[in-house]
């Protein structure tokens, strides 16, 4: 009895999937704008958003700048972001935002349109322009709406963005110490402490700059040698003031004597 009830209900499942996927792709093949619409929003709100998407392909054009429009260009550009297609989805939102500026949904997309941006951004050791990208974006939204309820994750994701930048400009100076090219490296790693003065890698920077200089006093002629231990005993300077106890203490304790029996060679 109990397996005869459970495929009555697997029959009627099956037969109603097949009927509704039936219904959908005769809306899909007709020309009734007005079908579709009801269709894409009903399956919306049921969370099949692929399936909205491809009908509000269709009907998209034919509401714009009509007081649908708001409603539906809001369902297709979230509807987007619900299937993780934040390319089209920050699009779409920005589509939005452009065209309703003053609809009750402009906040919350130009949020949504910000974050699908952020979601674009990849690992810092490839090209960064959708980061910088979604940093403007971000920027934007945080400027617009200075009181939002969003502006503690906005925020948040402008820290991960920023230092994501910062990473990938921290580990092109230390590619160029690990090559050798040291005037490379310093002068990497003297545009980065300028311009990133409150970074989370700030440490690391000045030991890896000290570390070229290091190297670079260590291997240059007589004339040059006494400045460029100068130029490395004054980011040992900053080093040591901002981190008394550096991670690199002993490799920095061991190139800084070095450099100063150097200079007593000098002083005589």
């Amino acid at each position: 009895m109990i397996k005869n009830l459970k495929y009555v209900y697997v029959s009627a499942f099956l037969s109603l999937s097949l009927t509704s996927c039936s219904e959908y792709q005769k809306v899909l093949k007709e020309d009734d704008v007005k079908k579709k619409y009801e269709m894409a929003e009903q399956l919306y709100n049921d969370g099949n958003y692929k399936k909205a998407i491809r009908l509000f392909d269709q009907i998209a054009p034919n509401y714009t700048g009509k007081p649908q429009g708001e409603r539906i260009f809001y369902f297709y550009a979230n509807s987007y972001y619900q299937t993780g297609d934040y390319y089209l989805a920050a699009y779409q939102f920005k589509r939005f935002s452009t065209s309703y500026p003053r609809s009750e949904k402009a906040e919350e997309s130009a949020y949504l349109g910000a974050k699908s941006e952020y979601f674009t951004s990849p690992r810092y050791s490839l090209d960064q322009t959708a980061t910088e990208g979604a940093i403007n974006r971000l920027q934007m939204f945080i400027n617009d709406y200075p009181d939002s309820e969003y502006l503690p994750e906005a925020n948040e994701m402008m820290r991960e963005l920023r230092t994501k930048l910062e990473k990938k400009q921290f580990e092109i100076g230390k590619q160029y110490n690990t090559i050798g090219d040291y005037f490379a490296s310093i002068t990497s790693f003297e545009l980065f402490l300028k311009e990133n003065p409150g970074s989370d890698y700030r440490e690391d920077a000045l030991f890896y700059k000290l570390t070229a200089e290091y190297n670079l006093a260590k291997n240059s002629i007589y004339s040059k040698r006494e400045e460029r231990i100068n130029n490395a005993m004054e980011t040992y300077a900053a080093l040591n003031t901002s981190f008394k106890d550096s991670k690199y203490q002993k490799d920095v304790t061991k190139m800084v004597a070095e450099l100063q029996q150097d200079l007593e060679i000098f002083s005589k």
